[in-house]
């Protein structure tokens, strides 16, 4: 969740530091700070609140000189949000500074024995028990490396560190254990960060940083040694082709809505090279080289886990698997009976998420293969995948994931017909069917998309003052009601509840009344009739109802939305961003901070 970069180079620090710390604004925080080192001491700013705080702390001070150093933005996980627990934290004699991501899970037990020693504590963060512990570590080692390796072989937990200290200058050190962090490599300069876009106008050159590694970077040189045996490490730099333009706003008020509205390009992005149009065939080299599973677990948080559950019933209905989904966080800390030679489908869109790790974790104890479904390329999740399909997706800044999701629903449904052909289960008119008209919905939704805005707009005026929201839907149009709900109340702080529309009358239905609104997805498919009469009962309890609807469709509701009409499932890819403007129009028109929520991050990298 918090962002972290380290400079070691030829230009001012501070200034590119800041820069990169607002590249990493998507991430969430509540607080930000720099350290460098100038005339043999550290020069610490810090400030609660937003980098518009650190920036007015910064033009009081003199810190321009440096040409090293690191900062951060933090997500409050131990200590409340105020500036004695923002980054950089300071060992206590003041030679080290230190940037942390993570939970060191034993630090009271570590904090108890530097207080013995004569340690004093300026924070209630676990990240300065850590960095006093480096200091610890400096009295019995030889050199700012040995001590860091030190200190890190005695801590338990996740973390993402970079470590600057007077004793030498020009120098940074970074190491990682289930937190991000990438080495960005330029020319007469280095970085370290927790996500790619800190540094991106300097270079492309990326080297991936593994669980255990150490690095320590200067201006013209940079090495990588495994932290516990400080043995050099082989790496190989990689070439990102993304550009800074992918990570801007590019003219709209937000990130959320320009990336709704990127979602059409995504579709066309995750299609290339999967879609053989000669032949009308899905091809996926990423899963050629494995036999369709014969049952698939699927791992997932938040929006990837309602991406799951839609993938649920085509990979079921197309491919014949047995799919189970489940939701991370819970799957991690059960005792799941899994069959050796399953396969588990792990989704997230960073790669990075805590709790889809450790689910993989355990499904690869338990014997299991793992996919990888995610959107950064060598992101943790990709490499503890044995297979991985990348979703195409590009950087996702707003917090609120939307054309992500979209992605992962292209790449299930991809898997599903590819598994279905594989198999020989799926019936070759439905095979043809979808290989052919997806390809159209790029152009169909980017066509659709400016007047679903307006009459998003047009609703959420007449809505905005709702307390509360049901989301009802039946079908693969279950998981787009929860979603729906998740992306009212994430970004407009509306409460709303997702069901499936039958489960209404087992107990929700008690809530119904004329300021309770239902918004309901009554599209023309099999389901609608069942549908409809749901509606008919909250309507004769004097609810309100917007309905996501088709053209011709039989439906009396207060608010007809009419969607194009495209087939069978593929209205999914048309109903899902009318949900996204929904909550976005109306987080836009109550004046919330749409890209950053409050309380939200972007990757959920702690638990």
């Amino acid at each position: 969740m918090c962002g972290i970069i380290g400079y070691a180079g030829h230009r001012p620090a501070v200034p590119l530091i800041v820069e990169g710390l607002r590249r990493l604004e998507y991430r969430g925080y509540d607080s930000a700070g720099v350290a460098t080192v100038q005339n043999k001491e550290i020069e610490l700013v810090r400030a609660a609140g937003k980098l518009a705080a650190l920036d007015e702390k910064l033009a009081r001070k003199n810190v321009t000189n440096s040409t090293f150093g690191v900062g951060h933005t933090r997500w409050a996980t131990h200590g409340v949000p105020v500036e004695r627990n923002a980054h950089p934290h300071l060992d206590h004699e003041k030679n080290i500074a230190m940037i942390h991501n993570g939970i060191i899970e034993n630090y009271q037990e570590i904090k108890t024995e530097l207080l013995a020693k004569g340690y004093e504590f300026r924070s209630d963060t676990d990240s300065e028990v850590l960095c006093n512990l480096i200091a610890e570590g400096r009295k019995h080692n030889p050199n700012m490396l040995e001590s860091i390796s030190w200190a890190l072989n005695q801590v338990e937990g996740a973390y993402a560190i970079a470590v600057v200290s007077i004793d030498e200058p020009g120098t940074v050190y970074a190491a990682r254990v289930a937190s991000p962090m990438v080495m960005g490599v330029g020319t007469g300069e280095n970085f370290v960060a927790s996500d790619i876009p800190a540094f991106l106008p300097y270079t492309r050159e990326v080297v991936f940083i593994e669980d255990g590694e150490l690095v320590k970077i200067t201006s013209s040189s940079w090495e990588v040694f495994n932290v516990e045996t400080l043995e050099p490490v082989e790496k190989e730099i990689k070439t990102i082709n993304w550009d800074v333009q992918a990570a801007q706003k590019g003219g709209y008020k937000h990130f959320m809505i320009k990336e709704i509205f990127e979602q059409p390009k995504v579709i066309s992005d995750c299609l290339a090279g999967r879609v053989d149009q000669a032949k009308n065939e899905i091809v996926l080299p990423e899963v050629e080289g494995m036999e369709p599973p014969e049952r698939l677990h699927i791992i997932a948080c938040g929006t990837s886990y309602h991406a799951g559950l839609w993938g649920k019933y085509l990979i079921e209905q197309w491919a014949k698997i047995p799919v189970e989904v489940e939701i991370a966080s819970e799957f991690r800390y059960r005792d799941p009976l899994l069959a050796k030679g399953g396969v588990a489908l792990a989704i997230s869109q960073s790669g990075e998420t805590a709790d889809t790790l450790a689910g993989i974790k355990l499904a690869k104890e338990k014997g299991l293969s793992i996919i990888g479904l995610c959107n950064v390329v060598g992101s943790s999740v990709a490499r503890e995948s044995d297979y991985v399909m990348y979703t195409q997706a590009g950087p996702e800044i707003s917090v609120a994931s939307t054309k992500a999701m979209c992605s992962q629903l292209t790449a299930l449904m991809l898997l599903a017909l590819y598994w279905g052909k594989r198999k020989g289960v799926i019936d070759a008119t439905t095979y043809s069917r979808a290989a052919q008209d997806m390809r159209s919905i790029p152009s169909i939704l980017e066509t659709a998309l400016p007047a679903m805005r307006s009459r998003a707009q047009e609703l959420s005026r007449e809505y905005s003052e709702a307390n509360s929201f049901f989301f009802l839907g039946r079908g693969l149009y279950f998981p787009l009601a929860l979603e729906g709900a998740l992306k009212l109340k994430e970004i407009s702080y509306i409460h709303a509840e997702g069901y499936a529309s039958g489960e209404m009358k087992h107990g929700p239905i008690a809530l119904i009344d004329p300021k309770f609104p239902t918004f309901a997805m009554a599209l023309n498919d099999e389901l609608f009739p069942k549908v409809k009469s749901n509606l008919v009962e909250v309507q004769a309890r004097g609810g309100e109802i917007i309905a996501l609807t088709n053209p011709g469709v039989d439906l009396d509701v207060e608010h007809r939305w009419s969607l194009p009409e495209v087939w069978g499932p593929l209205n999914t890819f048309i109903a899902l961003p009318a949900l996204q403007l929904f909550a976005y129009e109306t987080a836009d028109y109550l004046g919330k901070d749409v890209d950053q929520p409050r309380n939200l991050a972007k990757s959920v990298t702690v638990e």
